[in-house]
């Protein structure tokens, strides 16, 4: 099969043919039809994120057909369409897996990091930790789903459904997050990349209520803000930005350092956290929601070929919404 793999961080993403993956007992071979480009990756080819599994086939929002089945599966066929999360499988018995925590889990194994991903033709999934993916959706827009989508969304849940809600860094997870706050009634203030007047027309398109430049104050104080941007200069221009007793969400995986700040803008009860990973839960819960709303994903595709022009122009910012990846095309 043809892949892109990632033979040693800080090089770019080497498009060869390799053997076609075999499925474990517990595991369902896929023929890729599409995968979103996140963030994390970038990440993972900077040598932001230690330890990959080289060489790395990338890539984590995957959207594949079943082509084989391991001997013990039994929740899928061959001919069916699953997702394919970051999140690739969990120990199930340590003290985190037993209490819905499984995002914690320190045996984790993870999509496109410590198992082959989707930056290719084939790849193979445990089939415990693959979703059913609505008809609605057509592969290249249903790939975002599973990682901007389902991280925006574990984000979301702890600004524990307050009304006024800023998202630092409007690209692809909080392009799905504003169709989901605007859908329950919510306000988005959405903070772009300084001068960036086309992503802010953007967001309002969407349904933000306000958009502006990350180092300005919004209108009025919110009552939680979530940050997608990598930056660590954001967490204080966020603090300033909330309410007493809000929330400041660091939604990604990486961040640079966090200046030093007074105390005075954490005074009040404000409070700064991170998300880790997502759980089988947010993706159930999140995947039955988003064809109600309905989301849609604001896509642009690449040929297999052309994955590192696709993690280029992510790092850019010439993306309004998700880069997707066709293995196929």
């Amino acid at each position: 099969m043809k892949a892109m793999i990632l033979k040693q961080a800080g090089t770019p993403l080497l498009f060869s043919e390799c053997a076609k993956p075999k499925p474990e007992t517990n595991e369902v071979l896929l023929k890729v039809v599409a995968c979103g480009v996140c963030r994390t990756d970038l990440h993972i080819v900077d040598g932001e994120l230690a330890y990959p599994a080289l060489p790395l086939i990338l890539g984590h929002q995957i959207i594949g057909i079943i082509e084989k089945t391991g001997s013990h599966v039994t929740r899928f066929n061959v001919g069916d369409r699953v997702g394919v999360p970051w999140l690739g499988q969990t120990c199930g018995t340590c003290e985190f897996c037993l209490v819905g925590h499984e995002n914690l889990c320190s045996d984790a194994v993870f999509t496109g990091y410590t198992h082959p991903g989707g930056f290719a033709q084939f790849t193979t999934a445990n089939e415990q930790f693959c979703f059913v993916i609505n008809s609605h959706y057509p592969d290249h827009q249903a790939a975002p789903l599973l990682c901007a989508g389902l991280i925006g969304f574990r984000a979301y849940r702890f600004t524990n459904q307050t009304p006024l809600i800023g998202v630092y860094g409007f690209g692809a997870a909080a392009h799905i997050l504003c169709q989901v706050a605007v859908h329950q009634q919510r306000k988005i203030f959405a903070f772009t990349r300084p001068g960036d007047i086309e992503t802010q027309i953007f967001a309002r398109s969407l349904g933000a209520f306000w958009a502006g430049d990350s180092n300005q104050l919004p209108p009025e104080l919110l009552d939680a803000a979530i940050i997608f941007a990598p930056d660590g200069k954001l967490i204080p221009l966020a603090l300033k930005s909330i309410k007493p007793g809000g929330k400041v969400i660091c939604a990604g995986i990486h961040m640079s350092d966090i200046p030093s700040f007074s105390y005075d803008i954490l005074w009040g009860e404000r409070s700064i956290l991170s998300v880790a990973n997502i759980t089988r839960c947010d993706g159930d819960e999140f995947l039955r929601l988003a064809p109600k709303i309905p989301v849609q994903t604001s896509v642009t595709t690449y040929p297999l070929s052309k994955t590192n022009q696709a993690l280029s122009d992510l790092r850019t910012g010439k993306i309004h919404g998700s880069a997707v990846v066709m293995p196929w095309q």
